[in-house]
């Protein structure tokens, strides 16, 4: 698998990721995907290498899935936990990580709850003028680039499996539903999406989906918004804001529905989850608004009952949540492999 299309040295943001680096990712997961198909699912290509989870957060997914990414590269790995470290006695984040780094670390996956350590971990490193790259696995309501790309890429092989490319998403209408405000799944697959052409439209009650979240969408894109409604904003041609479900639903070929971050809410946003899950819950009679063939997505972990129904969530006919978890392996042993291959 060739690297000479890749230079980033961390993977912190998509933000400002280009074509040709997701194209990679999504290459590179796609020959991954295919070693996993077979009996022995283990390759040596970051042999001699560890790789250090450095999880401040909780997380079932993401943690097991870059764990056994890791290994599937013959990685050694170290998976540190918040709870039993030496933080707990008044050790700071940078110098648990520069404790990793002595241990002979050469990549840190980085999770936390607030935004912007794992930028602060990569900038360490970088001022210590090591080789040690650093991937952000979610932090606080800033971003999730690895969510972001494994949603890319189920969706994108499940349209074309043997060449899963961004270009596929051209003028697909993609609808996001849910708690956008406090998600940092959603900003990483509006960046995501966005470069690929598709229509991204988000949904949510106006105290989850607030005009200041399109304002600074735009400044980040460099637009202006183009026009305003009682019920929908437009912010840009590709990017459309709704605060009832119909309108993102229309014609929608994909619907990613996140969940309610119920930890990160600091206010009583909503009334209650069954009035959200009336208004905003999909379930298989709403989806008649959609597409015939429409697929949903959840990155997980799911309110059963509040932010899809439960039996909607287990039909593989809609539902591409499992899939979203396979890829989940695969998509970051692409990660790992990137940033890692020029270190052996």
């Amino acid at each position: 698998m060739p690297t000479n299309t890749w230079n980033r040295h961390h993977i912190l943001s998509l933000a400002d990721f280009t074509t040709t680096e997701y194209d990679t990712v999504l290459q590179t997961a796609a020959s991954f995907q295919e070693v996993l198909s077979r009996r022995t699912k283990k390759v040596p290509t970051l042999q001699g290498q560890v790789v250090a989870n450095l999880f401040f957060e909780s997380s079932t997914r993401t943690r097991s899935s870059f764990e056994l990414a890791a290994k599937r590269l013959s990685a050694d790995t170290l998976n540190f936990a918040a709870a039993t470290s030496s933080m707990t006695k008044g050790e700071t984040i940078l110098d648990t990580a520069k404790t990793y780094l002595a241990m002979g670390t050469d990549i840190m996956v980085v999770r936390h709850r607030e935004a912007g350590v794992p930028n602060a971990i990569a900038a360490e490193m970088d001022r210590l003028g090591v080789k040690v790259s650093v991937l952000n696995a979610g932090d606080g309501q800033h971003e999730h680039p690895s969510q972001a790309l494994l949603d890319l890429f189920t969706i994108t092989t499940l349209i074309d499996p043997a060449s899963p490319r961004l270009e596929l998403l051209k003028g697909k209408k993609i609808a996001i539903v849910g708690d956008i405000l406090h998600s940092r799944v959603a900003r990483s697959n509006i960046w995501s999406l966005i470069a690929s052409g598709a229509e991204v439209h988000l949904a949510a009650p106006p105290t989850l989906l607030p005009k200041l979240f399109a304002e600074y969408i735009c400044e980040e894109l460099g637009v202006s918004s183009q026009e305003s409604e009682v019920t929908s904003y437009f912010p840009t041609p590709q990017l459309f804001l709704h605060w009832q479900l119909e309108p993102a639903l229309q014609n929608a070929d994909f619907v990613m529905t996140l969940r309610l971050q119920k930890e990160r809410m600091t206010a009583h946003l909503l009334p209650s989850l069954r009035e959200y899950h009336q208004l905003f819950g999909i379930t298989r009679t709403k989806l008649q608004l959609c597409q015939p063939n429409v697929k949903v997505l959840h990155p997980g972990p799911v309110n059963r009952g509040v932010e899809i129904s439960s039996d909607l969530m287990d039909d593989p006919e809609f539902s591409l949540i499992q899939s979203q978890v396979t890829s989940g392996v695969a998509v970051r042993m692409a990660l790992l492999y990137l940033i890692g291959s020029g270190k052996v």
